[in-house]
């Protein structure tokens, strides 16, 4: 059975930083191409970062150079750091392999002052 289970969300304020951390189980994860996703309640789920196994990323322009994707393929779990956070992050974070209809519970992020 897929599963993912996000954890790490929580209040910060503007110019702070997060870690979200993603634990994946029922994937062979050392060759999934695993992404983060977000959502703000009534828009659409929004793309990014995805890390491709043997390292590559990719960012969404709103988050390049603030948020870094990684991932521990010993223990099957996917990392977000997101540093310079500003309130436009608040969201629902979620983390997914590449395609699948699976998705976690998500962690919630919300940066105010």
């Amino acid at each position: 059975q897929v599963q993912f289970v996000e954890s790490g969300g929580g209040l910060v304020q503007p110019g702070g930083s997060l870690r979200l951390s993603c634990a994946a189980s029922g994937i062979s994860f050392d060759e999934a191409i695993m992404t983060w996703h977000r959502q703000v309640p009534g828009q659409a789920r929004e793309w990014v970062a995805t890390m491709f196994p043997g390292g590559a990323t990719f960012y969404d322009d709103s988050v390049k150079g603030r948020f870094t994707i990684s991932r521990n393929d010993a223990n099957g779990t996917l990392y977000l750091q997101m540093n310079s956070l500003k309130p436009e992050d608040k969201a629902m974070y979620y983390c997914q392999e590449g395609g699948s209809p699976t998705w976690g519970q998500g962690t919630q992020v919300t940066v105010s002052s």
